[in-house]
C-alpha cells in the first residue's frame, strides 16, 4: 500500500460534501478494524485508532498476562513476556501496534524478529496493507454517495407534493431519468401515460411523488399519473386556488384520457367552475395543453352527497338517486336518452364519478326502473289471495319485492291494513315458494291467455331485426296482452305506455315501427303475389 495521508482526503470530502470530520474517521476506524479481523483473525482483539498527525488508521492488538493460556492468540503467560523481554505483571494487557503500511516495513521487521512467535502476523501483513488502501478508498467512496443522498433528501425532501420541471436524460429498464439540474429523478412506467413519449433533452413537468432516504438509484420519484399533477396544474393556472378562494376538493383521472375535478369557493361572488375554466376557456385550456389533450370535467362540489354525485355524473341529468348508506351505493335513475351518456364510453364517465366521490354509482334507465318495478309488482300480484288493491299497499309502505315480504315476520304483516293474521301467513308461504320458483328458472309473473292456435315464435318471425322492436320487448308485449303488431299498431301511445310500462317516447317509437312492420310485411305479400 502506498503511504497515503489520509488527512487531505479527509478534509476535501467533509468540505466538498458537507460530512462530519469526526464521523468520516471513525467509519475509517470500523472499516480498517473489520478488514483487518477478517485478514489476522476474527477471535483477535483488536483496537482501530486514526491519527490525525499522520493520516492513517492505526491497528492494536490487545493481550493479556495470564497463568494459563485459554486462548493463544489474546494470551501469554508471564514467564513468555519474561522471555520477550516484557515488563508485565498477572492480569496486564499489552499493547502491540500492527504495523501495515510500508513506511513502517522495518518497524514491522523488528517486530516479527522480536515477538513474532506471540503476535504471528508476519503472512498477513504483506496481503493486509493492499486491503487496508481498498477499503479506506471504498469508505470514502461509499460515504459519499450517503452524503450526496442525504443532500438529496434534505433539498427535495420539502418539496415533495409539488410540481418540479427537469430534462429528459436518459432510459433505464423503462423508466425515464430526468435531469432536475442539482439531482436525479426517476419517472417510472408505471407513473407515466401510455400516450406520452419522450426522446433525450425534452422538457418534462412531472409531480414529485416521493422522495426517499435510502433508495439505490433515483431517490425522486416523480408522476405524470397522480391527481396531483392536475391538482397542482389547475393551482399555477387560477390565482383564486393559489389565494385560497377557490378549492379542489378531489380529482379522479385516468391519465391520458380523462379528468374530472370538484371544486367549491370560500367567496360567494365568485364562482368556482367559471375560474378554473377562465375567459373563453383559456385556463383550463392550458392545464389541457400540458396533460397532452387529457378532457378535464369540472364540476362543483357539494357536502349533499346526492347533489354531488348528480353533478360529478354531468353531462348526464338525473332524475331520480335511491341511496343505500350501509352499503355507501347510489342508484341513478336517468333518461333513457342520457343512459349512454351518463355511463360514457366503456363506462369512463360512471367510473371517474365514481373515483370523485367515493361513492359506488349504478346507473339505470328510466324505461328499466319503469319495467323492473311493473316486474316487481307482477311477481306480488302472483302471491294467492293477493289483489290489486293489496300490491298498492304494499308497494306504497316499501314492501317491494318477494324477499322482502319473505323475511318479514307474519306480525308486521298482519299490521298491514287489508292483510289478516291468516293473510299474512299466506303471503309469507306464497313469497317462499315464489322465489325458488324463480331460482328454477321458472315464470312467476301472470299472464294473459293468448288466442286459439297462437305461437310465439312464428309471430316473432314477423317483427324485424333490433331496436325499438326487440325481444324483451316483444315478451312484455305478450304478458301484457299484446300478442301481435296488429295489436301494437292499433294502440293509443298513452294507454300503450301505461299498459305496458314504457315511458311515453318509448311507447311512441314501438307503435310506430310496428306500423313501419306491416307496411313492409304487406308491400312484401303484394310483390310476390
Amino acid at each position: 500500500m502506498e503511504q497515503l495521508n489520509l488527512n487531505h482526503v479527509i478534509d476535501q470530502v467533509a468540505k466538498d460534501k458537507a460530512i462530519d470530520r469526526a464521523s468520516l474517521q471513525e467509519t475509517l476506524e470500523q472499516a480498517i478494524l473489520q478488514a483487518a479481523k477478517k485478514v489476522f483473525g476474527i477471535e483477535r482483539e483488536i483496537e482501530a485508532q486514526y491519527n490525525p498527525a499522520k493520516g492513517v488508521v492505526e491497528l492494536f492488538q490487545i493481550i493479556r498476562v495470564t497463568e494459563e493460556i485459554q486462548d493463544p492468540y489474546n494470551e501469554l503467560t508471564l514467564e513468555e513476556a519474561e522471555e520477550h523481554g516484557l515488563d508485565a505483571e498477572l492480569g496486564d494487557e499489552l499493547l502491540f501496534q500492527i504495523f501495515y503500511l510500508p513506511n513502517d516495513a522495518d518497524r514491522a521487521r523488528e517486530q516479527d524478529e522480536r515477538y513474532g512467535d506471540i503476535l504471528q502476523f508476519k503472512s498477513q501483513r504483506a496481503s493486509f496493507g493492499r486491503i487496508a488502501a481498498q477499503t479506506a478508498k471504498q469508505v470514502i467512496t461509499q460515504r459519499i454517495r450517503e452524503a450526496e443522498r442525504d443532500n438529496v433528501y434534505r433539498e427535495y425532501i420539502d418539496r415533495k407534493g409539488e410540481l418540479i420541471t427537469g430534462i429528459v436524460r436518459r432510459f433505464e429498464r423503462g423508466s425515464i431519468i430526468v435531469d432536475l439540474g442539482r439531482a436525479e429523478a426517476s419517472l417510472p412506467i408505471r407513473e407515466q401515460v401510455s400516450r406520452e413519449s419522450y426522446r433525450p433533452g425534452d422538457r418534462i413537468q412531472t409531480y414529485v411523488l416521493d422522495v426517499q432516504r435510502n433508495a439505490r438509484g433515483s431517490q425522486i420519484m416523480l408522476s405524470r399519473t397522480s391527481p396531483g399533477l392536475l391538482i397542482k396544474l389547475f393551482e399555477m393556472e387560477v390565482p383564486e386556488i393559489y389565494e385560497g378562494i377557490v378549492r379542489i376538493e378531489t380529482a379522479a383521472r385516468e391519465p391520458g384520457s380523462r379528468a374530472k375535478i370538484a371544486v367549491s369557493s370560500r367567496d360567494p361572488d365568485v364562482d368556482p367552475v367559471g375560474a378554473c375554466v377562465g375567459m373563453k376557456g383559456s385556463r383550463v385550456q392550458a392545464v389541457v395543453q400540458e396533460l397532452r389533450g387529457e378532457k378535464i370535467d369540472i364540476v362543483p362540489y357539494s357536502d349533499d352527497p346526492a347533489r354531488f354525485v348528480c353533478n360529478a355524473i354531468q353531462p348526464a341529468d338525473v332524475d331520480h338517486v335511491l341511496i343505500e348508506e350501509d352499503s355507501y351505493t347510489m342508484d341513478l335513475i336517468v333518461p333513457d336518452d342520457h343512459l349512454s351518456q351518463a355511463i360514457g364510453r366503456k363506462g369512463q364517465n360512471v367510473r371517474l364519478a365514481s373515483q370523485l366521490t367515493g361513492w359506488k354509482i349504478n346507473i339505470h334507465s328510466k324505461s328499466k326502473i319503469l319495467e323492473l318495478e311493473e316486474e316487481a309488482r307482477e311477481a306480488i300480484m302472483a302471491l294467492d289471495g293477493v289483489s290489486a288493491e293489496h300490491v298498492d299497499t304494499l308497494w306504497r309502505l316499501g314492501y317491494r319485492s318477494l324477499e322482502q315480504i319473505s323475511n318479514t315476520p307474519e306480525e308486521e304483516l298482519a299490521n298491514i291494513p287489508g292483510i289478516t293474521a291468516e293473510d299474512a301467513a299466506r303471503l309469507r308461504e306464497g313469497a317462499d315458494e315464489l322465489i325458488e320458483r324463480k331460482a328454477r328458472g321458472e315464470e312467476i309473473r301472470p299472464k294473459i291467455p293468448a288466442p286459439e292456435g297462437y305461437d310465439p315464435e312464428i309471430e316473432w318471425n314477423r317483427w324485424p331485426e333490433g331496436e325499438p322492436l326487440s325481444r324483451d320487448v316483444f315478451d312484455r308485449c305478450i304478458r301484457k296482452g299484446r300478442f301481435t303488431l296488429e295489436d301494437i299498431a292499433a294502440e293509443i301511445p298513452e294507454t300503450f305506455a301505461s299498459v305496458v310500462g314504457f315511458d311515453a317516447e318509448r311507447a311512441v317509437k314501438i307503435i310506430f315501427a310496428a306500423r313501419e312492420a306491416l307496411a313492409a310485411l304487406r308491400a312484401a305479400r303484394q310483390l310476390g303475389e
